[in-house]
């Protein structure tokens, strides 16, 4: 709930102000440890719902990014963790993040760690970003960690927008077949094959099912429209439940080319998270444990928690991943090496740095092959349904003459 206050602080100087909690009494107690004296405070209305809606959006991982390094710079600089937190809610361009920015300061003022005012936004800050403030914090060199984790946010942002990016393509070329196909199936067939008709003349079969799959698409096409509809409700209600998602994870990772993409995308996230943990002092355990909270495949996901429980267990790292027809055998291998030269940090950056250029040139390839293939199916197919209309209508014109 958001409340709206009127206060006077130590000094006597009025301040006015919105704070999120649970109640009022818990609104009253953080202005309090603040300083504060309430004057009084009441919960927001019927706007206070809308706002509070629009705090759940979603904040783009390239904003995140962009703090990030904000705050390494801040830190560096020697600016303290609440002045540099203020600063920059009160500069940042997103209206969210600001908001979230004033509510981790108010934690910081009130003697909470930076982690665990990190850890009360989830949606913008991951379990493993978490952790890797916490390591920060217990070894002093949070400049540094907020510095990591920008690096590690701008490579994993920009893999995935390379991999998301090269998927639009196709989906607006299949998209635009499917509508110049219906324009020509609902405009442009009937008009023609109205003049076939008319004419008396024998029209060939393959005319005939063009015109029969007009006429079907002229009045009975709503009928698709309406399939599509259901099944895309349908895939939303089976995204939202576990099962759902996990089925569509293992559809996903099946689909010829695009299931190689995404699991050597999934690849290179794990061996990046375990990297980026292990380098700065993560224990193992927690490393797999975070990772498999963030790799963004169930299957993957689950794999993670068994090697977890493996290694609790007494097993390597790579015993763990070989039970696993998933892990590909090159990365089995190069685990196994790092854990017995005792670099496994190190061989992790190799694996990490090595699908992301496999991720690269799977994409590049990908939309290399789409692109002309695209072309000469949408040509095609537009072609073939004019040829089968108009020839009648060319035999019909010579027959006259």
């Amino acid at each position: 709930m958001l409340f709206k206050y009127k206060s006077v602080d130590d000094k006597g100087i009025s301040r006015e102000g919105s704070i999120d909690a649970t109640n009022r009494d818990m609104a009253i107690s953080g202005l309090q440890r603040r300083g504060l004296i309430v004057i009084s405070i009441k919960e927001e209305g019927a706007k206070t719902s809308l706002l509070q809606f629009s705090f759940t959006q979603r904040i783009p991982m390239k904003d995140v990014v962009i703090l990030s390094r904000q705050i390494s710079t801040l830190f560096e600089a020697q600016v303290s963790a609440l002045k540099a937190f203020t600063m920059l809610a009160a500069n940042a361009e997103n209206k969210i993040l600001s908001h979230k920015l004033n509510q981790i300061s108010d934690d910081l003022q009130a003697g909470v760690s930076i982690s665990g005012a990190l850890a009360k936004h989830p949606d913008v800050f991951s379990d493993f970003y978490v952790n890797m403030v916490k390591v920060g914090e217990e070894t002093g060199k949070l400049n540094q960690t907020f510095a990591h984790l920008a690096d590690y946010l701008d490579r994993q942002y920009a893999l995935t927008s390379k991999t998301r990016n090269a998927l639009i393509y196709p989906i607006f070329v299949i998209v635009t077949f499917f509508v110049v196909m219906g324009l020509m199936f609902v405009v442009v067939i009937p008009k023609l094959s109205a003049i076939l008709l008319d004419s008396g003349q024998d029209i060939p079969f393959y005319t005939k099912v063009v015109i029969a799959l007009s006429d079907f698409t002229v009045h009975y096409g709503f009928l698709a429209i309406i399939f599509v509809a259901l099944l895309g409700v349908w895939l939303w209600r089976l995204s939202s439940t576990e099962k759902g998602k996990e089925y569509l994870d293992k559809a996903r990772l099946s689909i010829p080319a695009v299931g190689n993409l995404y699991k050597k995308l999934y690849l290179s996230r794990i061996a990046d998270n375990l990297d980026t943990m292990l380098t700065s002092g993560v224990p193992i355990v927690r490393a797999i444990d975070i990772t498999s909270s963030v790799v963004g495949s169930r299957v993957y996901k689950e794999i993670l928690k068994d090697a977890a429980d493996g290694v609790k267990s007494g097993l390597a790292l790579s015993a763990a991943f070989e039970k696993h027809p998933e892990m590909p055998g090159i990365m089995v291998q190069m685990v196994k090496v790092g854990e017995e030269t005792g670099a496994l940090g190190s061989i992790l950056k190799t694996l990490a740095d090595f699908y992301k250029r496999e991720v690269d040139d799977a994409v590049d390839t990908l939309v290399g092959l789409i692109e002309p293939v695209m072309i000469v199916v949408l040509g095609l197919g537009v072609g073939l349904l004019l040829v089968s209309v108009l020839m009648p209508i060319y035999n019909m014109a010579g027959g006259i003459s």
